[in-house]
């Protein structure tokens, strides 16, 4: 108890805590980085480290940064003036927090990510050992999207669905999502009669909640559907959420029952899976027809070729594919065993047919269910959020 106040258990008994601040919270009016804010950052942060957890930074900035010393006004909408300005400015982002961390004695480590990196299975080791060994030596990683070497087909998009991928790659215990926004509402904020939601348990909580976008127009890109779609993915990988904005840090990371908590409601995944349902490119469709539909979405079964009615796109095996029902709506997404010009002759075959007639190699599914997630329905704006098949 802390002034009467219950606090959160959730937050006090986390050891290893993912906290992502965005671009909002660390700029000046003029655009540029706030010092001040960098600095106080810092020695939340470093507060927290004294109570003996570890932190991993997720920070947003270093394109915001990088406009002033360019003479740009707002951020750019190419993308490779983003990366210009992302050259220039995470250099900037790092020395501040490499300084303010240092007047409390911790090391920052800078560690710039791709979506290659929570993705492909080497790429995800490495990127693993280098947070362990950070972590290990008692330093603090300072993590961003790799902007100056992304493209616009292997980008995250925003850094809260970053910072949630991070916190599941990293093992973490908790997520604490910072912006100019002090939680969620169940409408928009300076509206006369909205209702912070102090917790969320489930996507029931969230019926009737109106989710619009929220942030510093010009410097940021993610807004209230990002960051509700961020706690979905960690929670639902086992990892609660705390959302609020930076003023209130120091009170939401001693405990305290402001912003708001996102219970975690699942159980970690394998990593590939999370990626497969949030951060992959499907590279085609398969139609399905109603019963394959029920196999997969409510028996979790693997995908066979007999319930495929229909195959569009351009993909080789081992790409994500969406699995659609007769309607279209995609209810599925999985890695699929075959190339796309060899679908067509699959259609509505049972295995043992394709055996007999194109050999033994044949006799597999088209989708396997370890390779396989059921997308959970869609926040509007948001991209699809899923649930691993088993």
């Amino acid at each position: 108890m802390s002034g009467g106040v219950a606090l959160r258990p959730a937050v006090v008994e986390a050891r290893r805590i993912v906290v992502k601040v965005g671009s909002s919270s660390l700029t000046s009016a003029a655009g540029g980085i706030d010092e001040a804010r960098v600095a106080g950052l810092a020695d939340v942060l470093a507060a927290v480290r004294a109570r003996g957890a570890e932190v991993v930074l997720v920070s947003s900035g270093a394109i915001a940064a990088g406009l002033a010393p360019l003479g740009l006004s707002r951020r750019p909408r190419g993308l490779p003036a983003q990366q210009a300005a992302a050259s220039v400015g995470q250099g900037l982002l790092a020395h501040h927090y490499q300084r303010e961390f240092a007047r409390h004695g911790i090391v920052t480590g800078q560690v710039l990510l791709t979506v290659d990196d929570v993705t492909r299975r080497a790429h995800y080791r490495n990127a693993y050992q280098t947070f362990a060994k950070l972590l290990e030596l008692e330093a603090l990683p300072v993590v961003n999207e790799n902007d100056t070497v992304a493209t616009s087909e292997i980008r995250f998009g925003d850094n809260d669905r970053l910072a949630a991928l991070v916190a599941h790659l990293v093992h973490a215990d908790l997520l604490v999502l910072l912006s100019d926004v002090d939680g969620l509402y169940d409408g928009p904020p300076d509206l006369a009669g909205t209702r912070l939601l102090s917790d969320v348990r489930g996507a029931a909580d969230l019926d009737g909640v109106r989710i619009g976008s929220a942030g510093a127009a010009g410097v940021g890109t993610g807004g209230m559907v990002t960051k509700v779609e961020a706690a979905r993915i960690a929670t639902g990988a086992g990892i609660p959420v705390v959302l609020t904005s930076a003023d209130r840090a120091v009170e939401a990371l001693g405990g305290a029952p402001v912003g708001t908590l996102f219970h975690a409601r699942g159980r970690r995944r394998p990593t590939r899976l999370l990626w497969l349902a949030h951060a992959s490119e499907p590279q085609g469709r398969l139609q399905l027809d109603a019963g394959a539909v029920r196999a997969v979405v409510e028996r979790r079964a693997s995908l066979l070729a007999a319930g495929i009615t229909g195959v569009a796109g351009r993909f080789v095996a081992g790409d994500p594919v969406d699995l659609v029902d007769p309607e279209g709506r995609a209810v599925a997404r999985g890695l699929v065993n075959f190339d796309a010009d060899e679908v067509p002759g699959l259609l509505g075959k049972s295995t043992h047919h394709l055996k007999r007639e194109l050999g033994a190699g044949y006799e597999r599914e088209v989708v396997h269910r370890d390779d396989l997630v059921v997308l959970e329905p869609r926040l509007a704006g948001s991209s699809a959020d899923a649930a691993p098949s088993r």
